[in-house]
């Protein structure tokens, strides 16, 4: 994980506000008041988004605490008529004036968002251990007083909101938290600031440095004019047929569905073969149009769709029943492939025609997200616990910007015997937005042996580039590695369409079209298993930076590097802390 320090902060004085309780006066104050108006409305409110009138009993006010400052308020009263009406009172104007007029435009919307979900969801997902896990980190900054965690009146303001006629709005989320004034400690949200100050800083300066060593090695790359060559991004000329079975995997209480698609163009030899792992919220529709570019261009190709991770599993959870997944998932979906395997080599004993010419002894793997942590696992990452203790336990402390490791700490809970799961019959690697660093760690990641290529996007909110594939990628110590950075891309840019099998997503986290992403994914693929799969080492051409700047469009840019030392990175992370 990134040792996080604060950046540096000057900020113009400014008179003071009204409806504060003084303590002794400081000369700097005017700086505070400023910071944490802009803070309050550009950041502060914005937590309550992550939940989200005829008026009730309940909350009044808001007070902001920064020690040793003392604390000051905002009428929830106030928000509600600028929320409603637009206006700015005398008493919100002291705060609204010293905010630029876009982000009291997008404070506005905010506030009058109307959050869709029924009172039975929010109070499945309130109860549940994600959720409870999440409402006691906003406890430690929206907070009953200022000594207690807030995370039972959140609970109850949450389903009282989502159960009223007015819905779950966040003005009527303050509305009904259960006490007269909501106390928001500003420290912990300075934390926060100060982490993401810091990772967009490295983040600036590491895409910086991937760059330079990425033209680095472009150099080095003898000249190929791409425009002469096969482009990977088409549709091949084979022909393929689709089937859909399931087998069994002892660890499971149901049966685990996969959709098999193999070519029907007559070939000699043996049909090199693919398996894809989707992630959480998706199934095996979602990676289809991948499945069916790879089948295309020869392989044989099988997508899963675990149970217990799929989308039907969390479509179930938001219409209100059912559990969230549980951390038996990140032993039983690897096994997926290791049982997957075993049953197709059961049918080609039976079912020679069909099955007989799959080559089942070295496949290739790809997953996305979950899907990603999946597929390491399977080639040969290793559970770390001890490494895993640590980094959650650090952010049990803390405030962690790393969503990933609600999903990844749930590995606490497995039995600490059970730390090697990989399948010897996988020979090669990609992994897409993987979940790593805390379940594998360094030394996880460092047991695999296989090629692999890392596939990362700079706007992924759910697993950081930088510490869930970045470093992972450093601690690799296979010769054969790939990273391939995506500039604009998100968590979910390489996801097939809406109609493709993914849980339904807003507009704004799925980012710009995935359609505009598949091509790149499409021909990485093809190339990287035509290499080290189909062991066609002539495809290796396309693994280069020149070949991924040739095929860039916007909005995305794509940077691929073979290698990246840890000098490189500490010379950028020690400079982004020293500012």
């Amino acid at each position: 994980m990134l040792r996080v320090s604060a950046p540096k902060v000057n900020f113009p004085p400014l008179t003071s506000p009204p409806h504060i309780k003084t303590q002794k006066p400081k000369k700097n104050r005017g700086r505070l008041f400023r910071w944490c108006s802009q803070l309050a409305f550009s950041l502060g409110l914005g937590i309550f988004a992550a939940f989200s009138a005829t008026p009730v009993l309940g909350a009044e006010r808001i007070a902001f605490w920064y020690s040793p400052f003392g604390e000051f308020y905002i009428s929830i009263e106030d928000l509600e008529i600028f929320a409603k009406e637009g206006r700015i009172t005398n008493e919100f104007a002291f705060y609204a004036n010293r905010v630029p007029p876009e982000q009291l435009t997008q404070l506005r919307e905010l506030l009058n968002q109307r959050f869709d979900y029924s009172p039975i969801v929010v109070y499945k997902f309130s109860n549940s251990t994600t959720g409870e896990t999440i409402l006691k980190k906003l406890g430690q900054i929206i907070k009953a007083d200022f000594e207690r965690n807030g995370f039972h009146a959140l609970r109850a303001s949450l389903n009282q909101a989502a159960a009223s006629p007015e819905g779950l709005t966040i003005v009527n989320f303050l509305r009904q938290f259960p006490l007269e004034t909501i106390r928001l400690d500003l420290e912990p949200i300075n934390q926060v600031i100060n982490q993401l100050s810091l990772a967009l800083q490295e983040g600036s300066l590491l895409l910086a440095k991937i760059q330079e060593q990425a033209t680095t090695e472009a150099t080095t790359e003898p000249p190929v004019d791409f425009s002469t060559l096969p482009d990977l991004r088409l549709t091949g000329s084979g022909k393929w047929r689709k089937n859909s079975f399931t087998f069994t995997n002892p660890r499971r209480e149901e049966p685990v569905p996969f959709d098999i698609y193999l070519p029907t163009t007559p070939r000699e030899g043996l049909t090199e073969f693919i398996i894809i792992s989707h992630g959480l919220g998706s199934n095996r529709h979602t990676f289809a149009y991948l499945a069916e570019h790879l089948v295309s261009h020869g392989f044989g190709v099988a997508v899963l769709e675990h149970p217990g991770s799929s989308t039907q599993k969390i479509k179930g959870l938001f219409a209100g029943f059912g559990d969230p997944p549980e951390a038996e998932i990140l032993i039983s979906r690897p096994l997926d492939i290791k049982y997957l395997l075993d049953e197709l080599s059961a049918k080609a004993q039976t079912e020679p025609n069909r099955f007989g010419k799959l080559n089942l002894q070295s496949v290739g793997v790809i997953g996305q997200s979950l899907g990603g942590y999946t597929v390491l696992a399977a080639g040969g990452a290793t559970l770390n616990f001890p490494n895993l203790t640590t980094e959650c336990a650090q952010a049990e402390a803390g405030i962690s910007l790393n969503v990933s490791l609600l999903l990844q700490c749930q590995g606490l809970d497995l039995p600490k015997t059970t730390t090697r799961l990989r399948d010897e019959r996988v020979k090669a690697v990609i992994a897409i937005n993987p979940l790593s660093s805390a379940i594998f760690g360094r030394q996880g990641m460092s047991e695999i042996e296989v090629p692999l290529m890392m596939i990362s996007s700079t706007q992924d909110a759910f697993a950081p580039a930088v510490p869930e594939q970045l470093f992972p990628f450093l601690w690799l110590t296979t010769p054969n590695k790939y990273l391939v950075v995506t500039e604009g891309a998100t968590h979910f840019s390489f996801l097939g369409a809406k109609s493709g099998g993914a849980f339904e997503l807003p507009p704004e986290l799925v980012g710009p079209d995935p359609m505009l992403a598949q091509p790149y994914l499409s021909a990485l693929s093809t190339a990287f298993f035509k290499t080290y799969i189909a062991n066609q080492p002539e495809y290796a051409v396309y693994l280069s930076e020149p070949y991924v700047k040739a095929i860039s469009e916007d909005p995305f840019n794509l940077i691929l590097v073979k290698y990246l030392t840890e000098a490189q990175i500490q010379e950028v992370t020690s400079a982004a802390a020293r500012n």
